[in-house]
């Protein structure tokens, strides 16, 4: 099947298979990391996402997707999980759901919103919120291969206690030669900011972002709005249509 070049083929990716919870770790007051040990998985790229099912004892079944956000390691898989209030399925997984615990995933699935290693031109990752999961995928691989393309990412929060990963990304941006992070709050901004609190401009953008001439590919998710006005700006800067690669959810 063009596009997925995943071992097991389209059979392996379309079957339930049982994952075990191994461990967990908070992201933020309302966000989880959760890795679990997938007998049989069959790899994955980053930026893929998974099917995740949970049964309850009276037989009663709740699925949803939720983006991979690691790179691929053997069995085990992670996947990062923003409480969503009055949900059904993210309350349970960050507030009660306990390592040892059990479920089912398929996957990996989607073959567009990928990033692989052999490629060499620039990245531009721009990110809304829990729309960061399959970016940081993308910026981890890229340090466990030892990748040298140069990794720009704009990811907009409402403020410093809502970022994903972010010890880890400033660790990054540290020690870690080309990656780039520039932080976009929405609504409040610490004073050190080297801007003040409002929406992803066109001119963030150009300022922090890759010039169209630098031909780069970029890698926009977050909710539907965001990622719509975000690839509509880029447009409007010269940036190439095809280039520009988007995964949304539902939501803001």
């Amino acid at each position: 099947m063009a596009g997925t070049a995943v071992s097991g083929g389209l059979a392996a990716r379309r079957t339930w298979r049982p994952a075990v919870l191994v461990d967990r770790r908070a992201e933020t007051r309302s966000a989880h990391t959760l890795v679990f040990d997938v007998d049989g998985w069959p790899s994955h790229f980053p930026g893929q996402h998974l099917d995740l099912r949970l049964t309850a004892e009276d037989g009663y079944q709740a699925a949803r997707s939720y983006s991979l956000a690691a790179p691929p390691d053997g069995q085990r898989v992670e996947i990062t999980v923003q409480r969503t209030e009055g949900g059904e399925v993210s309350p349970f997984l960050t507030d009660d759901f306990a390592i040892g615990d059990a479920a089912e995933v398929r996957g990996p699935l989607g073959g567009w919103f990928v990033w692989r290693p052999e490629q060499k031109e620039p990245i531009l990752l721009v990110a809304g919120g829990s729309g960061v999961v399959p970016l940081m995928s993308m910026i981890r691989a890229r340090k466990r291969g030892n990748s040298d393309v140069e990794f720009r990412l704009l990811y907009s929060v409402r403020s410093p206690e809502d970022r994903l990963f972010a010890e880890e990304l400033e660790d990054l941006v540290q020690n870690e030669a080309g990656v780039a992070v520039t932080w976009i709050y929405t609504r409040t901004a610490p004073p050190d900011s080297r801007r003040s609190a409002s929406r992803l401009s066109v001119e963030d953008l150009r300022m922090y972002g890759w010039s169209p001439e630098d031909e780069p590919t970029t890698y926009v998710c977050g909710p539907t709005s965001f990622v719509e006005s975000v690839a509509t700006a880029l447009i409007s800067i010269g940036h190439d249509p095809s280039r520009i690669k988007t995964e949304r959810f539902g939501g803001s």
